[in-house]
């Protein structure tokens, strides 16, 4: 499985290349276009098994219920993929490691990837975000979306990141939630609310928007059906 990304970083597609016998896992709805001769499936897991508990989990943490698996059938094909909201996308290669991703921004994966679910505890219900997060492990190819641009932080020691910017973090850092300001007060005056603190060494992906405080701006400008 080979990714290559187009109209990056604002209005990101990932371009799928598949040889015969090679499989993509994909979120509901993310196909945009492909081969003429690619096979689809879909399932509740991993490609030729249920796993009913697991998409009902996957359901809470705001994922869609099935997965798409896409196949080529006797020569190579590709897939188009793109997101629900515009922005970017990271394309990143597991080697047996853990890697938690905040919902909604799982796209795509190679078929030895295992997508489950980890509660993050009580604290988690004050952020206005999910209280689950998806647990990615395996080897192989992984692709993630983000709403606007995405970046890395490298975090040694201490990091403060809001929860609405999160991608995805390496599972070697340790996380509490928190609030942002010196009392509640101020950080639900300053707009902040609760915010992320790692501590360890690895890697934090961010977005530069937020979809939570996106929604919140455009929906009192919807008219209603």
């Amino acid at each position: 499985m080979k990714v290559e990304l187009f109209h990056r970083p604002g209005n990101t597609a990932a371009k799928v290349m598949l040889n015969p016998g090679e499989s993509c896992t994909t979120e509901s709805g993310a196909m945009i276009a492909m081969s003429g001769h690619m096979e689809i499936s879909t399932t509740t897991h991993k490609k030729g098994s249920g796993g009913l508990l697991k998409a009902a989990k996957r359901l809470l943490s705001g994922e869609s219920f099935f997965l798409n698996h896409f196949t080529p059938q006797g020569k190579p094909g590709e897939v188009w993929l793109g997101s629900g909201l515009a922005g970017d996308m990271l394309v990143r290669e597991l080697q047996g490691e853990n890697l938690i991703v905040q919902s909604g921004s799982f796209l795509a994966c190679s078929e030895n990837i295992n997508v489950d679910l980890g509660w993050q505890g009580f604290k988690s219900l004050l952020s206005g975000e999910s209280v689950f997060w998806l647990h990615l492990n395996g080897s192989g190819t992984l692709v993630l979306s983000s709403f606007g641009a995405i970046y890395p932080v490298e975090v040694n020691g201490e990091y403060i990141v809001d929860t609405g910017h999160i991608v995805a973090f390496e599972e070697s850092l340790n996380f509490t939630l928190s609030k942002a300001g010196g009392s509640w007060l101020q950080s639900w005056l300053g707009g902040e609310g609760i915010v992320c603190r790692f501590k360890g060494r690895g890697t934090v992906w961010c977005q530069s928007h937020n979809p939570g405080s996106f929604g919140a701006l455009l929906g009192p400008n919807l008219r209603p059906l």
